[in-house]
């Protein structure tokens, strides 16, 4: 063992005597509290760095009773989320936020009935200060879960159990609205045998698209509706099944741009040329994914990574963590104190259109 290895870690009262100041003054300063100068605030900060002092996080915890983590629960199994862009984007907004405020990432699948139970007694366990789930299926377990272990929780989209938005936090886009301006505009090109193919109904999101749909429909008696699943595959197979059962639809609108990209590989295997046959929109904006189908695709854009950002950043605000000195605003986006209010509040953030090619 070397002399370097061997040396002991740096201690809240090495830091205290290198500063000049109390013990207490420290662990003010390293814990986030409020009531210490400005001046002796830095002075500690520059000390911790000096010296390379880490916290300890379990003595920590058991003076503020917080872990410093956030579960991260995501209602699908591995092969989805880790095949899917959507989920990377959203995490990287949540991760990115956390890490900002030294906060810890902790990530929980869900795939079946033994995971609810190992994902329930985990946050029920009292490792981590809060809870952010999303991709919630109308009969999940895990709001009845989070809701026994006693966690702040933020949900990410519109809750569908009973109780609703009233009794929970939660971010979504405005699904309903984007899928209508999304029908609109094929209406507004002169279509009129629209399909859609569906994300899978026991999801919120998927059902607000499908009644957007329906809301824009020219001719409600004309709709034309395949189940899909929010993948490419779902998608290819929904595109079969709605040219078999009207061969001369002429726009087709996507609950998904993985689905919208599926819906593609059949038009062209078909011979159908997009957009002058059948004209295709989307839904997400997902890049470089959208850009890179053939022809690029026209879709309604929702900002996933910044919906992540702020389902972190409410969850944060419930918690008391304070965002760090000097936070810049986000470019086109809010502040870090969006949303600040007393009790359980829904966030929807609007959608828009963007025009490409395919349609």
């Amino acid at each position: 063992m070397t002399e370097e290895s061997a040396a002991p870690r740096p201690t809240l009262e090495a830091v205290a005597a290198r500063a000049g100041v109390s013990r207490a003054t420290v662990s003010r300063v390293v814990n986030g509290d409020a009531g210490v100068r400005a001046v002796l605030a830095e002075q500690v900060r520059r000390v911790v760095d000096e010296l390379g002092y880490v916290p300890n996080r379990a003595a920590r915890s058991l003076v503020t009773r917080r872990h410093d983590a956030v579960g991260v629960v995501i209602a699908e199994p591995e092969t989805r989320v880790f095949a899917d862009p959507f989920f990377a984007l959203q995490l990287r907004g949540i991760s990115r936020e956390l890490a900002a405020r030294n906060v810890q990432l902790v990530l929980l699948l869900t795939e079946g009935g033994d995971d609810h139970e190992r994902v329930g007694r985990y946050l029920a366990g009292g490792h981590v200060d809060g809870a952010l789930v999303f991709s919630l299926h109308l009969d999940d377990p895990l709001p009845g879960l989070v809701r026994r272990a006693g966690l702040p929780t933020v949900f990410g989209g519109r809750p569908g159990w009973s109780g609703g938005p009233e009794s929970a936090s939660y971010v979504d886009c405005d699904n309903r609205g984007g899928a209508r301006e999304a029908v609109r505009h094929l209406v507004g090109l002169g279509c009129t045998r629209i399909a859609h193919i569906t994300g899978p109904l026991d999801q919120t999101s998927a059902a607000d698209r499908l009644d957007g749909y329906r809301d824009a429909l020219a001719d409600p008696g004309r709709e034309l509706v395949a189940a899909g699943d929010f993948t490419p595959a779902g998608g290819e197979r929904a595109m079969r099944e709605l040219l078999d059962r009207c061969p001369d639809l002429d726009a087709v609108f996507a609950a998904n741009d993985l689905s919208a990209s599926g819906a593609l590989r059949v038009l062209r295997e078909r011979g159908r040329s997009v957009p002058d046959d059948v004209a295709v929109v989307g839904f997400d904006d997902m890049l470089p994914l959208a850009e890179q189908t053939e022809p690029p695709l026209t879709t309604v854009r929702q900002d996933i990574e910044h919906m992540g950002r702020l389902m972190a950043r409410t969850l944060l605000r419930d918690l008391g963590v304070e965002a760090p000195r000097g936070a810049p605003k986000e470019p086109g986006g809010p502040g870090p104190d969006e949303g600040a209010g007393a009790g359980p509040a829904g966030i929807v953030l609007p959608t828009a259109l963007v025009r490409r090619a395919s349609a």
